[in-house]
């Protein structure tokens, strides 16, 4: 894996726990219960990321670098995979983790976005 910084990175949020999904051989990254990233491998056996985006940034990027395509198990509209074997630069790869960490974030009710607001 080219981006050794990712884990660091990702657990670096606010909230974020790690757990392994051993039935799909996933490492998974939650904010709660809901999945911000995964780290896996594809069917091809390429070490992959699997992060949320707003749709039309997804298609934007997908369109921009070959080493990011529709998420790998995922709705192939709000997800994408990265290959983290690839070409994308760090940057972006930082802005599409944020994005999706904001994204979950968001969709959890006030409450726990105040609760996890207290952990900073």
């Amino acid at each position: 894996m080219k981006y050794h910084w990712i884990e660091e990175y990702i657990l670096s949020k606010v909230g974020i726990n790690k757990d392994f999904k051993k039935e799909w051989n996933w490492n998974r990254y939650l904010l709660k219960d809901k999945m911000v990233a995964a780290i896996c491998k594809d069917k091809e056996g390429k070490n992959i990321i699997t992060l949320k985006c707003e749709p039309i940034f997804g298609e934007e990027l997908r369109t921009r670098y070959e080493d990011i395509v529709e998420g790998y198990y995922m709705n192939k509209v709000h997800w994408n995979s990265v290959n983290l074997d690839g070409e994308v630069p760090d940057e972006i790869l930082k802005v599409m983790i944020d994005q999706s960490y904001e994204l979950i974030f968001r969709s959890l009710s006030k409450k726990v976005q105040r609760e996890i607001g207290e952990y900073k």
